[in-house]
């Protein structure tokens, strides 16, 4: 099973903790589809468990492959600014954890479909 990447679900967060709901039923959804997937989720703020903590629980169970999933809708100071020194910490202070970053969501086409075919139908 650690041969399998761990994704993580990374979010802003808020000060509302209702506001993590879309995000770990993303998380459920995923696991429906893949049960055996090791999914997890994290925020930049306000909201537990951050993105180092999240990390390290992924290494300390095995994992030394990890993909972060920006639920972002695009490219922001976040992605280009927060998130790399992020994972640049991450990977001093966890040596040879390879790190892959997706794409933010808002950027993907096929997620950019889903939407524009949701509001169409709206």
């Amino acid at each position: 099973m650690k041969d399998m990447k761990a994704k993580i679900l990374f979010a802003h967060g808020a000060r509302n903790p209702d506001w993590a709901q879309p995000i770990l039923a993303i998380r459920e959804a995923m696991l429906t589809r893949l049960p055996e997937a090791r999914v997890e989720v994290a925020f930049l703020e306000f909201i537990a468990p951050q993105l180092p903590e999240t990390i390290a629980g992924l290494v300390a169970d095995g994992f030394r492959e990890i993909v972060i999933v920006p639920i972002f809708m695009a490219q922001s100071g976040h992605t280009k600014r927060d998130l790399p020194a992020l994972l640049e910490a991450a990977r001093v202070r966890h040596d040879g954890l390879v790190i892959e970053v997706a794409t933010p969501i808002g950027e993907a086409a096929e997620v950019v479909a889903a939407i524009a075919e949701y509001a169409l139908r709206t």
